[in-house]
């Protein structure tokens, strides 16, 4: 009995040290192959600024302490500015033995000089090949041979609560190593529609940006870039660039000097539970589009303001932050495929994508008439007709403006918002007047949630209106 409780723990031994080692994983060989190609940078830029002086106090020329202020104190007219210079440090890694070099762009921007410092201690002094700011991702170029590189692997690979390494210069401590597991793939932030970050909980700080993130198979998946804090330091949520989109963003910057991005001219708005069900769509998924851009690709496609894009190019579109990341990545030029959800049944489409120009910035204020009728309707919304010239003035073909809103606000809206279009069941029904569409409203039963396409200066949206069992 002894010789077999003794075997059965020999042979639950094994197990056990490898259940252990499973459960913390040994990165020290990680670090070591794969360290050396992870680099310092710091950064130089010179600024210039006028110093802030104090006034002479406003004194009649004859009190004695004028002719003090007066030649003591400097003079804001014709004051000379001063030059000051600051410093920033990132990291980044070897991808090429020839000396390339990726990082984040923010990193990089606006510097004077380049100091990139290798794990041996050697210092070189780096060119900007190129950086991309949409995708926060930059390449840079010292004169240097036979430097160690790191390996690339796939980040579609990666799973949910998979280890992950990051290595890079937090605070100017060069090849810190902070370990963690991937906490959620794909996450969109604010104002980033192209990038879908990985997000990790590994400790990464100021100075860690540009960095790689490595599997557990010692390659990279990701550029560290950004973390999510209240005090600058981190606090358990950091995102990191997928390595493929970086490798595409580097390619186009070393061939041209630039990165081109396809566009079809739509402005695109999340589907809710309340929005499918307005639309007659059996769960909540696609991209609704609340504008189409006149002439743009969507416009010539044949694309309509209510259309759900549920695919692009043959890939499901699952949310609205997926279709800025597809149509981004594909060529400009190319003609895709692209299916649409309308009026309760689905409609294929054809597509030549446009190139994504630079950033506009437009606003302008809409003036109207006054209200053409003073009653409330049911939704509490007294309502105005447009003339002609207000109509053309916006661009738009049907309209009523919303005066004021009275009680309960019911819905997103708001005195000087436009609707557009009142939907139900995936019709859409233009609102060509007042009376015509409290008509339209009135006809539809009050416990059935309805949608308004409404416009709010430049921007368009889709509001949701529940219903309610009142009668």
């Amino acid at each position: 009995m002894r010789k077999i409780l003794l075997l059965w723990m020999l042979l639950l031994l094994p197990l056990g040290a490898y259940a252990q080692a499973r459960e913390f994983p040994d990165f020290t060989e990680l670090v070591e192959k794969q360290g050396p190609a992870v680099v310092n940078i710091s950064t130089a830029q010179t600024k210039k600024a006028h110093p802030r002086v104090p006034q002479i106090p406003n004194l009649d020329e004859d009190d004695p302490f004028f002719e003090f202020f007066r030649r003591f104190m400097p003079q804001e007219p014709g004051r000379s500015p001063h030059e000051f210079s600051t410093r920033s440090l990132g990291s980044g890694f070897i991808i090429s033995a020839d000396g390339y070099i990726l990082t984040n762009a923010h990193v990089v921007d606006g510097a004077d000089e380049i100091t990139v410092r290798l794990i041996d201690k050697r210092e070189f002094k780096a060119k900007v090949v190129g950086a991309d700011k949409r995708t926060d991702v930059a390449l840079i170029k010292i004169d240097a041979g036979g430097l160690p590189v790191v390996k690339l692997g796939d980040p579609n690979k990666l799973k949910v609560g998979e280890w992950v390494l990051a290595i890079g210069s937090p605070f100017g401590f060069d090849n810190t190593v902070t370990a963690g597991i991937v906490s959620g793939k794909a996450r969109s932030l604010p104002q980033e529609n192209l990038v879908p970050f990985i997000q990790t909980d590994a400790a990464v700080n100021p100075g860690n940006s540009g960095g790689p993130l490595f599997n557990l198979r010692g390659e990279v998946v990701g550029i560290n870039s950004q973390i999510y804090s209240r005090t600058g330091g981190y606090m358990g949520l950091s995102f990191a660039i997928p390595i493929d989109i970086a490798l595409d963003v580097q390619s186009q910057l070393r061939s041209n000097g630039r990165v081109s991005r396809g566009r079809i001219g739509v402005v695109i708005q999340e589907v809710t539970k309340e929005l499918a069900d307005s639309f007659g769509l059996a769960k909540p998924q696609g991209a609704l589009v609340n504008a189409v851009e006149s002439g743009g690709p969507a416009d010539k496609a044949g694309i309509e303001v209510s259309d759900i894009i549920v695919k692009f190019d043959g890939k499901d579109v699952a949310s609205s932050s997926e279709l800025p990341r597809i149509v981004g990545a594909t060529r400009p030029g190319s003609q895709v495929g692209m299916q649409v959800w309308r009026k309760g049944a689905t409609k294929n489409l054809t597509v030549t994508v446009g190139e994504i120009p630079a950033d506009k910035v437009a606003g302008r204020e809409n003036k109207r008439s006054k209200p053409a009728e003073a009653a409330a309707n049911r939704l509490g919304l007294v309502l105005a007709d447009l003339s002609e010239a207000q109509r053309k003035e916006l661009k738009i073909t049907a309209g009523v403006a919303v005066d004021e809103v009275r009680g309960q606000p019911r819905g997103d809206l708001r005195k000087g918002d436009i609707i557009l279009a009142l939907i139900h069941k995936g019709i859409n029904t233009e609102a060509t007047s007042v009376a015509q569409f409290n008509k339209a409203l009135n006809a539809i039963d009050k416990s059935v949630t309805i949608t308004l396409h409404v416009r709010r200066g430049e921007n368009q949206s889709f509001v949701t209106i529940k219903g309610t069992k009142d009668k």
